[in-house]
Order: structure tokens, then C-alpha cells, then sequence
């Protein structure tokens, strides 16, 4: 690694932030000129007041710097910083960019970058949906970044994985904390694949206030970021946003008018975010990158009628028919089905057990739709 203590000397001057940082770069080109500049030439800089300016001056390695620097290369991290080559570029074009990133992995520098990101508790179309959009992109040599939350960040980069691309994970905390804690082999699966990125320091928890923060970073990534489910109030209607604010590409999924989870990405739609069908929706929004890629079929078409019933009895596989992507009560599928309500119960029993059904809070089931 290059000598990174300057980097993390300016990040530790009190009251410069990610947007003062970026200037400071921007005006000096390197941590070590900033540090070297004189009170008159900082002061120069919008924002950098003679008190930042004499801080500034004044500022020493932290203690932890080393022990930071040393941990990441102990652990095969990187730390890449805002004028290294392999820094992402669109993510440089934002106003705040991180100083630095930390790195498991290897970073593509091109901008074919897409983002995928939605519910956390996401429907079973909205996860096949997903992995489907995910598979496509890659199949168009596109990286797939998104936040490895549960759901459907974690749908986005497997589907990425299974169609042999690349994908990026960036996290709400550091590189040394495994969460969610079931995607120790998902986190493994893209550091060799991809990479898994973070800004904040080796030890960070997932705080909650990180995780706002943490979305500039997956919009700033990419050329346009996909919502595939959200509800009114949703993170992911914040990377949208952001993505927005960022002069890039905004895209949504629609599902089902009675679903609750799909209720913000019907209102991105109706805000003017492009509806997207299939891959070929995306890809045609960015024909100056994307020019000649191949077009799949439709995603919600992929998410799919078609349902295996080998293994089911008779009775099982009419229950299965009769259920869709989107969670229904016990007793709507008992008046549907015309079975006992003990019957119907056993039924979804076994066809649970057996991977095609997954129950929901207030005694709702849906089927699982396979990838």
C-alpha cells in the first residue's frame, strides 16, 4: 500500500467531512500537500474557515492509524483512496466521496456498474425477480452492486454470482464485522468474485445511522440503481433518492397493487423512475455504455408460472397452484380450495418442509418461487 497516514491524518482533523475532503483533493491533489499548505492557500478553499484551516496545521497521525493500516494488511484488506487508479470512478464524480475505501476483493474501475436494492423482508417474486435481474445483467457483463441485507440486496448479488459476474457488496459496517451473520458464505462467495466494500474503519458495528450513509456509496457505484421492492418509508426509497441527487438513472419494479411492498416503487414509477420489465429496460436507458449488450426475457415473466410438482401429491400440487408471490390468509385458501381447514394446514405443512411454501406473520402463506 502507498503511504496512506495523510489520508487518515485529514480524516481526523475535526470538522472536515467527506464533502471538505474531497475539495481539499480536488485543490491540492494529495493529504501530504494539504497538510503541507499554508494557512492562506487552505483558507482559499470554500468552506475551510482559519480555525479548520490552523487544525489542519496542527494535525498529527492518530495512534490508531498504524494499528488500522496494519490490521488490514493482516487480514488481506485493502485500503484504496480517492486518487488510486483502481478507486471507483463514477464514485469519485459524487460530492462526498469516501477519503478511502476499505477493499475485500478487487474493484472493477470501468462504470458498468448497476445496483439492485430493495425490501429486507421481500416477497417470493420479489427475491426471484431479483436474482433473475441479477443473472441477466451479468450475463451483459454488468456488476451487480448492492448492501448484502437480508432479502433483497442478498437475492441481487447471488443471482450476479450464478450467472458468473461480478458483484459489490457495500456495507453499513466494517470489513471485520460479518452481518447479517448468515452470509458468512455469500461474503466469501464475493470477495472472490467481486468485492466487498466498506468506509468505515475495520471494527465498525452496524449502526443504524451508518446504513443511510452507506446508500450514496451503492448510487454513487453505478449508472442507475433498480428499486425491486420497497414500502412508503424504505431505505432503499433513500438510495433512490440519492441516486437521483447524483445525476444517475432511477428504475423500479412493479408488483402487485395490494401489496404494501411494492407501494414506493409504484410511487418511483409514478415520480418518473423508468418501469422495468426485464434487463433490456435498464440496458436500453444507457445505450452510450451498454451498446450492443444482450436483451432477456422479461424479469416478472421469469418470476414465473411455471411450477414444479414433482415429489406432490395430487392434492399438494392443487394447493401450490392456488397459491401466488404475494402472502395469502389460511382461510382465503380454504374457500378457495373448498378443503378443511385441518387438511389444508397438513398440506402446507409438507409443502413447506419440501421448499415450496413459506409461511408469513398473521398465518399468510406464499409460495417460494424458484430462481
Amino acid at each position: 500500500m502507498q503511504n496512506l497516514l495523510p489520508w487518515f491524518t485529514l480524516k481526523s482533523v475535526k470538522g472536515i467531512g467527506n464533502l471538505l475532503f474531497k475539495r481539499l483533493i480536488d485543490r491540492f491533489e494529495t493529504p501530504a500537500n494539504v497538510l503541507a499548505a499554508s494557512h492562506d492557500q487552505l483558507t482559499a478553499v470554500a468552506g475551510i474557515t482559519p480555525r479548520l484551516a490552523a487544525a489542519i496545521q496542527r494535525a498529527l497521525p492518530p495512534d490508531a492509524a498504524r494499528r488500522e493500516i496494519d490490521d488490514a494488511l493482516r487480514r488481506g484488506i485493502g485500503i484504496v483512496p480517492l486518487t488510486a487508479p483502481d478507486y471507483p470512478p463514477l464514485l469519485r464524480e459524487i460530492p462526498d466521496p469516501p477519503p478511502f475505501l476499505y477493499v475485500a476483493g478487487s474493484i472493477d474501475a470501468s462504470d458498468r456498474h448497476i445496483a439492485l436494492v430493495g425490501s429486507r423482508n421481500a416477497t417470493g417474486y420479489g427475491l426471484a425477480t431479483t436474482r433473475k435481474l441479477a443473472r441477466d445483467l451479468a450475463a451483459a457483463t454488468v456488476t451487480v452492486v448492492s448492501g448484502m441485507a437480508r432479502g433483497i440486496d442478498t437475492a441481487a448479488h447471488w443471482g450476479a454470482l450464478e450467472g458468473g459476474g461480478r458483484t459489490v457488496a457495500v456495507l453499513g459496517c466494517g470489513l471485520g464485522t460479518l452481518y447479517p451473520p448468515e452470509n458468512r458464505t455469500l461474503w466469501e462467495a464475493i470477495a472472490a468474485q467481486g468485492a466487498v466494500v466498506s468506509e468505515l474503519a475495520i471494527s465498525a458495528e452496524p449502526e443504524a445511522h451508518h446504513f443511510p450513509a452507506r446508500n450514496r456509496i451503492i448510487s454513487g457505484f453505478c449508472l442507475g440503481t433498480v428499486v425491486v421492492e420497497a414500502a412508503r418509508k424504505s431505505g432503499s426509497l433513500i438510495t433512490a433518492r440519492l441516486a437521483n441527487e447524483q445525476g444517475r438513472e432511477v428504475f423500479a419494479v412493479p408488483g402487485s397493487v395490494q401489496s404494501f411492498k411494492s407501494a414506493g416503487t409504484h410511487r418511483l414509477i409514478q415520480q418518473g423512475a423508468k418501469l422495468v420489465a426485464s434487463v433490456s429496460d435498464i440496458l436500453e436507458e444507457l445505450p452510450y455504455v451498454f451498446q450492443g449488450a444482450t436483451a432477456c426475457e422479461p424479469a416478472a415473466q421469469g418470476a414465473s408460472t411455471q411450477r414444479p410438482t414433482a415429489g406432490l401429491s395430487a392434492e399438494e400440487a392443487r394447493v401450490l397452484q392456488a397459491l401466488g408471490p404475494y402472502p395469502t390468509h389460511i382461510d382465503d385458501l380454504v374457500r378457495s380450495l373448498a378443503l378443511a381447514a385441518g387438511q389444508l394446514a397438513g398440506m402446507l405443512l409438507q409443502l413447506e418442509l419440501k421448499g415450496h411454501v413459506r409461511q408469513t406473520p398473521g398465518n399468510r402463506f406464499e409460495r417460494i418461487e424458484k430462481p
